[in-house]
């Protein structure tokens, strides 16, 4: 296609040499580099320019696509997304995209249907491996160029917590090759929502029509939703695999590298669709006002060139859990509210589970607080954890010594100075939410053990007392797991001073133990009709609960708080809160609570703080300017957020006034770790950000150290600093420690 008048001649030192395509939101060239390599130039419209959120999305993609170039998407060469008109030029692939192949010549036949179901799962898998989720796989972002199909346009794969894409009140991709967990809560899509619209997108490479169409997108996402798909015309060989991609819970579905297998075992000869059969040849690509390109001509008339870039998996759960069908379901409906953190934070200074008593552990350091003596850089991977738990680890610290666990391991023991194991204690079985360590003593660690799968008769949670000089387990005692449904946190047993107080299996009462001899020394019962979870308020402790009916419902909306005696036990009287409320540390000697907005029973970010005065038992409220999505974390008397896509905010917990905003390359991050004169953000693939606590300026930025997913949302804070080294947990067990002025070197 010609440059039209109006187009410019060149983007960025880039001679332009045709129109490629326009959609709504930008403008595709073709362009040379000096060597003379044909690129693609994505160039935004001069109108969204000036949004402050679009750019940020854009800028979010630019940053991915460099992430997840590789065999089977397009590779950035250059971009510049800070530009009065931002643009991102990648390699031009040379080919027509699969929605032009089969609207100018009909279903793909079996050798070349096989090839690019085996090519497609081979992307997902690469893309799925850097941490990223699509979400708009559809025909006219496949490219059949003569090395393979190629994946484009990641345009809506990022940023699902941003403004721009969730307050239009518009669906974000194409029905036709959505997933239903797309449809009704796009917050939550995993890669398996990927896995769906691939076996979506085959059906109609073997068809010619999609296998849920409708005469219009309301009626093929209600199909999509809730009935069977049509795969009558498909190849039965190649239908024995689909199949299993279009089941409607993300679980029954195979992953990327299952899928793989499946099709590498398929023969040549899957054999042809039948032309004659209803709709073979139709394509019904429909495109919404959210998608980047324009729909796809009738017929090939140019080959299709278009930026890639990745976005995360954004969900309020754990990625990649299957929940335990044994355990009662308002854990399942809670876990879904928000993960937030587990009990590893019980060292962390000026955190809400920060620890009352002798604060030896604090892992918080101090303004030029030196090097360990005898410090050097080290990784460490604890055996133990499941694959299918791919971010569990959470450490604190005591002296030269660091605890660790989380998932399959109850605790271990590891040298900060070099990362070397003393010992390590296991679970046999899993959590279904996000339950780290509870914390340590000068003498005690405390971890939670899950019941092994095969061992109904076992208590589902236990948490267990072991001594941190050999390993051995002190004592255990059942634990119960409703925190998360009235709290918005992981958090079901609390380390204070020598004792730890848990919830019993019943969830019905507090008990508190002497930590080291496990020996009760008081037990309190909730108020009737509720559930409660321990709360600390500096050197105090709260117990904060909600009746029955709302935990039943997921929808605690009018949390009490009640004074704990950490002596005796006994309850004060309750101070009303008007929820639904995270709580989240301590500022002038004020508890910090973040009020939430829901969508039904889904949290859907951020928009008020309460703050509450032990003493008066006065509560004051403040309104946020607009509603923060992402993970909530406190440090040093501010709240901040980090969103899915990297954007973090400091807010001030008395006024509720954004302080600054930052956007980072971290996606998925938790924190925040408080350093000497930083701030520590981190996600699961064990990428860190620090940042300056007065405006959020970026002091350094590492490069992914481990493959896991960065989408969890809710995850407790991943670093701990030891003086002035820094150890992450990442992802399938992975830990690694390293010098905060001599930090990996990012690129």
């Amino acid at each position: 296609m010609s440059l039209r008048v109006g187009d410019p001649v060149e983007i960025g030192g880039y001679p332009l040499e045709a129109r490629l395509g326009s959609g709504g939101m930008g403008t595709v060239f073709l362009a040379r580099t000096s060597s003379g390599r044909p690129v693609a130039i994505k160039l935004i419209h001069q109108q969204f320019a000036g949004d402050d959120e679009f750019r940020i999305r854009f800028r979010q993609e630019v940053a991915a696509a460099r992430r997840v170039s590789g065999a089977f998407t397009a590779a950035v060469v250059d971009a510049a997304p800070e530009a009065e008109q931002p643009w991102m030029a990648t390699t031009y692939i040379e080919g027509h995209t699969l929605a032009q192949r089969i609207a100018a010549q009909g279903p793909l036949n079996g050798p070349e249907l096989r090839r690019l179901a085996i090519g497609l799962a081979e992307a997902l898998r690469d893309i799925h491996r850097v941490g990223v989720v699509h979400r708009d796989l559809k025909p006219s972002n496949v490219v059949l160029s003569p090395e393979g199909p190629r994946v484009i346009d990641f345009g809506i794969s990022r940023a699902v917590d941003q403004q721009t894409l969730t307050m239009t009140g518009r669906v974000i991709g194409t029905p036709p090759f959505m997933s239903p967990e797309q449809l009704q809560a796009p917050r939550g899509v995993g890669p398996r929502s990927d896995v769906f619209s691939l076996g979506t997108l085959l059906v109609y490479a073997a068809t010619g029509h999609g296998p849920f169409d409708a005469d219009s997108p309301y009626l093929t996402a209600y199909q999509v939703v809730h009935e069977e798909p049509s795969l009558d015309s498909v190849p039965a060989a190649l239908r024995a695999v689909v199949e299993p991609c279009l089941d409607k819970d993300p679980e029954g579905r195979p992953s990327a590298d299952e899928l793989l297998v499946l099709l590498r075992d398929l023969s040549a000869d899957l054999g042809g669709t039948d032309t004659d059969s209803i709709g073979a040849g139709r394509t019904r690509d429909m495109i919404t006002e959210h998608n980047f390109m324009a729909p796809a001509t009738p017929a090939p008339t140019a080959p299709a060139a278009a930026p890639a870039g990745p976005g995360t998996e954004s969900t309020g759960t754990p990625v990649n859990r299957r929940p335990r069908s044994r355990w009662r379901p308002v854990l399942a409906a809670a876990v879904a509210v928000a993960a937030i953190g587990g009990g590893v934070a019980a060292l962390r200074a000026g955190d809400v589970w920060g620890n009352s008593g002798d604060d030896k552990g604090n892992s918080v350091a101090a303004p030029g607080a030196p090097l360990p003596d005898g410090f050097a850089p080290w990784r460490e991977t604890v055996p133990g954890g499941r694959e299918d738990i791919p971010d569990e680890l959470r450490c604190v610290t005591r002296g030269d010594a660091l605890f660790c666990g989380g998932g399959g391991v109850v605790a271990t023991r590891i040298r900060a100075l070099d990362g070397s194991r003393v010992w390590t204690a296991k679970s046999p079985g899993v959590p279904v939410q996000g339950m780290h360590l509870v914390g340590a003593t000068d003498d005690t660690v405390l971890g939670y053990r899950f019941a092994a799968e095969d061992a109904p008769q076992d208590p589902p949670s236990e948490v267990v007392a072991i001594d941190v000089d050999n390993g051995r387990e002190l004592w255990s005692v059942p634990s119960g797991a409703q925190s998360t449904a009235v709290t918005g946190r992981t958090q079901d047993a609390l380390v204070v001073g020598s004792a730890v107080v848990t919830v019993d299996a019943s969830n019905s009462r507090f008990e508190a133990r002497d930590a080291h001899s496990g020996q009760v020394t008081w037990t309190t019962p909730f108020p009737t009709g509720t559930q409660c979870a321990p709360v600390p308020v500096g050197p105090r402790l709260f117990a904060m609960c909600a009746t029955n009916t709302e935990v039943d419902a997921s929808e605690v909306r009018h949390p009490t708080l009640h004074p704990v005696d950490r002596a005796s036990g006994k309850l004060g009287g309750p101070i009303a809160v008007n929820g639904p409320a995270v709580p989240m540390g301590v500022a002038d000697g004020e508890l910090v609570l973040l009020l939430g907005h829901m969508e039904g029973t889904a949290l859907a970010g951020y928009d008020g703080v309460a703050r509450v005065d032990p003493t008066s038992r006065k509560v004051t409220y403040s309104r946020l300017a607009r509603t923060y999505a992402g993970t909530p974390g406190m440090a040093d008397g501010t709240v901040y957020v980090s969103g899915q896509a990297g954007l973090v905010t400091a807010l001030d917990p008395a006024t509720g006034r954004k302080k600054w905003s930052r956007q980072t390359g971290v996606e998925g991050a938790s924190g925040p770790t408080a350093g000497a004169d930083a701030l520590y953000f981190s996600s699961a693939t064990g990428r860190v950000v620090a940042l300056s606590p007065s405006d959020g300026r970026p002091l350094w930025t590492t490069d992914p150290q481990a493959e896991g997913l960065t989408g969890e949302q809710g995850a407790s804070p991943r670093v701990t600093v030891v003086g002035r080294a820094l150890i992450v947990a990442a992802a399938k067990n992975t830990l690694f420690a390293f010098d905060t002025q001599k930090p990996p070197k990012s690129g």
